[in-house]
């Protein structure tokens, strides 16, 4: 086949959708995972690239967890999961986990513009890896074996019959996937906002003792990572950045309104060493805590 593969400015293949090895030349492809399956003779799956169509790949048993790059993160899924990957994504396959399961690719075009905005298609804020549980999964698991079926069955009916029952049986799955992707993202925020929520009240408490990230996740029981997501989500700052600025926050306001000596203001946000104070301090803000004090009075 021709090379029809592109690279952007930035270097990162991208890579067509293979309609030579879907059935019927149709836009779309389903069938099962495997290390025989590529869409293109020369993409370096295990390699960081793009592709310009969507690919679901629903995970089954026996493949043991896989981790997949997409956009730079490492999504690690399971049995039961899902992992969705939208057109112009970067993304990159495990070269030593095994994929088992059911893939779905999608050329863009293949469904009306109706159905692209009820299903989310181009919903990147939504994200990639999905957990349903037990009944959604029923419902997914349902929906595409449905959708595989219709695929392979090329002799019942005529090819443009064929390609209508394929849109119309592929809309039924996007449904539910888009459904479960934007109830995940509402889950996600939900518990974002109750983590920083959670984080803030924290910090209000015990910014005066506590500089740690660690110690306060260890204190909310969340992992590192798990603040660092919510803190970014929330803020768009890490959560040493936050803290950093309620204590340089506090160091201004007596140094402003108090005539404490600097090293009780270190003290009292928790640098007992003067020397350490004021480091910090100029590091935040390019002024000295004392020049900072002159200049307001």
């Amino acid at each position: 086949m021709a090379d029809r593969s592109s690279q952007g400015g930035d270097g990162i293949r991208t890579f067509p959708f293979p309609v030579e090895l879907s059935v019927g030349g149709v836009g779309m492809q389903v069938g099962p995972m495997g290390t025989g399956r590529t869409w293109h003779a020369e993409a370096p799956l295990e390699r960081v690239h793009r592709i310009d169509f969507h690919v679901v790949m629903l995970f089954g048993e026996g493949g043991g967890p896989v981790r997949h790059m997409v956009d730079f993160t490492e999504c690690e899924a399971g049995a039961g999961d899902l992992l969705w990957i939208r057109p112009g994504q970067v993304h990159r396959f495990s070269p030593t986990d095994e994929y088992r399961g059911t893939v779905l690719t999608m050329q863009p075009g293949f469904l009306p513009r109706s159905t692209v905005e009820a299903t989310g298609l181009y919903r990147y804020d939504l994200p990639p890896l999905l957990r349903p549980d037990a009944a959604r999964l029923a419902g997914l698991c349902a929906a595409l074996g449905q959708l595989r079926r219709e695929y392979e069955d090329t002799a019942t009916l005529p090819l443009s019959l064929h390609t209508a029952v394929l849109r119309h049986t592929l809309t039924a799955f996007l449904l539910r996937l888009a459904h479960l992707a934007t109830s995940s993202a509402e889950a996600v925020r939900r518990q974002t906002d109750s983590t920083f929520t959670l984080f803030r009240d924290a910090v209000e408490r015990d910014f005066a003792t506590n500089h740690s990230v660690s110690a306060y996740a260890d204190a909310l029981g969340y992992s590192r990572r798990t603040l660092v997501r919510a803190v970014r989500a929330a803020t768009g700052e890490t959560p040493k950045s936050f803290i950093d600025k309620r204590v340089v926050l506090e160091a201004k306001r007596l140094l402003a309104h108090t005539d404490l000596p600097i090293g009780r203001v270190g003290a009292a946000v928790g640098f007992p060493d003067a020397a350490n104070f004021s480091k910090f301090f100029h590091q935040h803000t390019d002024q000295t805590p004392a020049a900072f004090r002159a200049e307001l009075r």
